[in-house]
């Protein structure tokens, strides 16, 4: 009786109000229950991204709690970006079957710190690539922002100079290998300690790649070339009005694009490309740290402490 009992829970991560990272805690709760249109999903892997800790502490405060909550997170369960195996499907569910390997995102609905998870099956999830494992799988945003960034915002081509500052996160690691399989020249940005000039004096940019959690680009503008498109995955409120000008005025573009707000449908059709180049061998994920259910405050720790500059994901098997 206590065995069938312990088969219908689960154990989740709650945060309950915005805070430091042990505001996290682990609890259990009712194993979910797919509707007719829906997947049951054992999560495997949960990517740990530089936006967790902004869900999590609720900054900044423009960008996060207009659609987290202003009071405190209205879905206490996070995180957005997970592998894992379809254990049960709802009678109408045509698309997958049981004992499939999946990835995705659940989006707005958040939920994915649990050991399960339901989705409706038109939903951001596709099969996994056979060549990758969970823990490859979870950091799916970051190669599909990547790929959203480069290939149809900026429409890269090849020969062109593209920087990309942040290059060791999720999203900067795809996009320094996509820009090279478009035969794109790229340079990664780096410090220098005299003259706290980001790049190689004089150098100038037809595309801008800048996910660096920490800060960003001092003259960026300076950098690209008179048609150049600056582009940010975290915008502050200076970009913000700079992407509102340029867009009026044309010239020097800036462009800040949140792919994960995006439609379903219109990811599932960017996720195509990067699954494509996974297959072909030519987009391959980096792992930095694995860390277990148990360690997610460590988890969140290691992203504030590095700024999102490393792949961090939380194996839950």
């Amino acid at each position: 009786m206590v065995k069938n009992y312990e088969k219908l829970l689960m154990k989740i991560v709650t945060c309950d109000n915005y805070g430091p990272p042990n505001v996290l805690k682990i609890r259990e709760a009712k194993k979910p229950i797919p509707h007719k249109d829906e997947v049951l999903i054992k999560i495997h892997a949960v990517n740990i991204g530089i936006e967790d800790p902004m869900h999590r502490s609720g900054k900044p405060f423009l960008l996060v709690k207009p659609i987290i909550g202003f009071v405190r997170p209205r879905k206490s369960v996070l995180g957005t970006e997970f592998s894992g195996v379809i254990e049960s499907i709802g009678k109408d569910v045509k698309d997958f079957k049981v004992g499939d390997k999946v990835f995705g995102s659940s989006g707005s609905k958040l939920g994915c710190y649990a050991e399960y998870l339901t989705l409706p099956e038109n939903a951001f999830i596709s099969n996994m690539p056979e060549n990758i494992c969970f823990e490859e799988a979870a950091p799916v945003c970051g190669a599909l922002a990547a790929w959203d960034f480069l290939v149809v915002k900026a429409l890269i081509k090849p020969g062109q100079e593209v920087l990309i500052n942040g290059a060791s996160s999720s999203i900067g690691s795809a996009a320094t290998q996509i820009a090279k399989v478009f035969n794109a020249k790229v340079t990664i940005a780096h410090r220098n300690k005299d003259t706290n000039f980001p790049t190689q004096q004089g150098q100038i940019y037809d595309i801008i790649l800048d996910v660096n959690g920490k800060e960003h680009l001092p003259n960026y503008k300076d950098l690209l070339k008179p048609k150049g498109i600056y582009l940010t995955a975290l915008p502050n409120l200076k970009i913000i009005f700079q992407m509102l000008w340029t867009k009026i005025f044309g010239g020097k573009r800036i462009v800040f694009s949140a792919t994960g707000l995006q439609s379903a449908n219109l990811r599932k059709e960017l996720h195509k490309g990067v699954i494509e180049l996974i297959n072909e061998g030519g987009l391959k994920v980096r792992v930095d740290k694995v860390f277990s259910l148990e360690q997610i405050v460590d988890a969140h720790k290691r992203v504030e402490d590095n700024g999102g500059g490393e792949i961090i994901v939380v194996s839950i098997k």
